[in-house]
């Protein structure tokens, strides 16, 4: 992020897997990975694991200051220090 803001963040993440001793072709593995950075953060930290995928969009969007989604709960709260800290 040579060429980011301050506040950017970065978000990196993949769709669900699917079991392939799984009859179907519905998602079955619902654990996928979530890699957020920021510019200036300097120590990792762990967002657990998630209830939902949603919390994801429910970040984005109070990250961009949109109406709240009916699902997902918001983990901006987690990073937000992090986010705002000066570089």
């Amino acid at each position: 992020m040579k060429y980011g803001h301050r506040n950017d963040v970065l978000f990196i993440t993949a769709d669900h897997g699917c079991d392939p001793t799984t009859p179907g072709t519905d998602h079955s593995r619902e654990y996928v990975p979530l890699l957020v950075y920021g510019k200036g953060w300097n120590h990792p930290k762990s967002l657990g694991i998630r209830k939902s995928f949603a919390d994801l969009g429910a970040t984005v969007t109070e990250i961009l200051g949109l109406k709240k989604p009916r699902w997902g709960q918001s983990f901006y709260k987690d990073i937000k220090s992090d986010v705002c800290r000066p570089v």
